[in-house]
This record gives C-alpha cells, sequence and structure tokens, in this order.
C-alpha cells in the first residue's frame, strides 16, 4: 500500500526531520537515505518500521534541516588554527612573495571550524519520537488505502458469489443432457443397447465431468475471504494464497464445463479472480 508521512523535532544538533514514503510491493523493502552522522540511528529505524510494516517498498529519510544546520558553526578550534598559523608560517618562510591567509581560507580549512559533539542519548531520544510519529501517520494512510481494497476486493467475492448462483441450477440439466447425447452416441457406435456398457461409460462421465465439489470449494473460499477481511490486520499473504486457489477452481471448473452457461461462468470467475490477485498485491 500506498503513503506518505513526515515529522520534525527540535534536536542537541538542529532541527531533525524523517519522512517515510510507502509504494506497492508483494514484500517488505528497505530503503535507507540517513546523514552521515546519523547511521548510527539506522537500526533503531528498522526495527521500528519492521514492527509496523510488513509489506511495500519504505522509503525512510533522516536529516538535519539545511537551515538548522547552518547554525550549527559556533567556535574555532584553536588548536586546528595553532597548527595552520604554523603551516602558514613555515610556508611564507619557504614563498615569501605568497600573500597571507584571508579569513575565508581560514574557516574552509579542515578542523578550523568546529561543530559541536553529538549528544548521543538526546538524539536517539528525538529520533525514537519521531520515527514513531511518522509511523503512526504512515499506518494510519495505508489503513484509509487498506479499507478502500478491502471493499473493492468484497465486491468481486460478491460478483463471484452472486455467478456461481447463477449457474448451480444449470449444472444437472447440463449433467443429464450430456448423458443423453452420450447414450445415444454409444448406442450409434456400439451397433447394440448394450445398457450395462452405456451404464458404465455414462458412470465414468459423471465421475469426470461433476462440477459439484468445484462449486462448493468455491463457495467456502469466498466465505474465507469474507472472514479474513472482516477480521482486519495483515491479510495480504492470506488472501494471495486463496486467490490462488480460486483460481484453480476455477480452472477446473473450465475443463469440467458440460454446457455454455458453466463454460462462461468459468471464465468470468477467472477475469474475477486476476483482478482480485492484482488488488490483493497491495494489501498489508
Amino acid at each position: 500500500m500506498t503513503g506518505y508521512a513526515a515529522a520534525s523535532a527540535d534536536s542537541p544538533r538542529g532541527r531533525l526531520s524523517l519522512e517515510l514514503r510507502s509504494v506497492n510491493s508483494r514484500f517488505l523493502d528497505l530503503q535507507f537515505r540517513v546523514a552521515e552522522e546519523l547511521r548510527a540511528l539506522e537500526p533503531l529505524l528498522r526495527e521500528a518500521i519492521v514492527a509496523q510494516v510488513s509489506r511495500g517498498k519504505v522509503d525512510c529519510r533522516l536529516y538535519f534541516n539545511e537551515s538548522a544546520g547552518a547554525q550549527l558553526v559556533q567556535r574555532l578550534d584553536a588548536a586546528a588554527l595553532g597548527r595552520l598559523k604554523a603551516l602558514s608560517d613555515e610556508a611564507r618562510k619557504a614563498f615569501p612573495e605568497a600573500g597571507a591567509l584571508r579569513v575565508a581560507d581560514v574557516l574552509r580549512w579542515p578542523g578550523v571550524a568546529a561543530e559541536p559533539p553529538l549528544d548521543e542519548e538526546k538524539l536517539r531520544h528525538v529520533a525514537t519520537d519521531l520515527c514513531r510519529r511518522a509511523l503512526d501517520d504512515l499506518v494510519a494512510a495505508r489503513g484509509r488505502e487498506g479499507a478502500k481494497l478491502a471493499a473493492s476486493i468484497g465486491e468481486r467475492i460478491a460478483a463471484m458469489r452472486r455467478r456461481v448462483d447463477e449457474v448451480k441450477p444449470f449444472v444437472p440439466q447440463a449433467v443429464a443432457a450430456y448423458r443423453t447425447k452420450l447414450a445415444e452416441r454409444l448406442k450409434e457406435a456400439l451397433g447394440s443397447a448394450d445398457d450395462e456398457r452405456i451404464r458404465t461409460e455414462i458412470a465414468v462421465f459423471a465421475a469426470k465431468n461433476d462440477v459439484d465439489e468445484e462449486l462448493e470449494r468455491l463457495t467456502v473460499h469466498f466465505a474465507e475471504v469474507e472472514r479474513v477481511l472482516k477480521h482486519g490486520g495483515a491479510a495480504g499473504k492470506r488472501l494471495d494464497f486463496i486467490a490462488q486457489e480460486l483460481n484453480r477452481e476455477a480452472n477446473t471448473l473450465a475443463s469440467k464445463a458440460a454446457s455454455q452457461p458453466i463454460s462462461d461462468c468459468a471464465l468470468e470467475l477467472k477475469l474475477l479472480v486476476e483482478q482480485l490477485r492484482e488488488q490483493v498485491q497491495n494489501l498489508e
């Protein structure tokens, strides 16, 4: 499921921001874009996300706001300045004609402009709170989308149930008509009314083309999908498995179809199952 959430808060180093983006995926795929100085927080974020999200491609970005980071440099490192001055003096001895260092040159020298040290404990506390808030918003957004997907899946299950109920009355008629037709052909082929042989062939046909069992299993699967949707929670993987079973039964129904109405029903069921599977892929 898709979703977006963001949260920010003040930290010992300035304004810390967290963004979470989620798109559809059959499995959980986590991608992190974390500032280098915040890399130690990645395991914390990963653990929090995995605890609440089981499916989807989730992109997590943690960073300091640039406006806040611009105010971090508040002091100069005296030791670094001393080393730079000593190097400058030596260089001017070697090159007397060289000009003096400008202030901008000094500030750009590595280590001269010192940033305040990170307070790891406070930063971890802030990041934990940010992650909790952002995850709550993301899960809520995914939940709203999930409710819409569940309604769409329920509509397709209802359509399949109606189609099965419509075709059930045709099953005995189709079997009876096909038995009569088969009996006539067997009599013509055998050249006699060998009732015992005819009854045997019809019995074999009935065993191979009886679709009552497939229709019953389809009904059971419909009820299970409705039960899972009503129960709520993470249901994507369970429904994905049921969708495979629905497709299997629809294929079997198509292969056993003894009349055009049953064959048409099987084809419509396969189309609806495929639509259902596409929706299920996006569920948590």
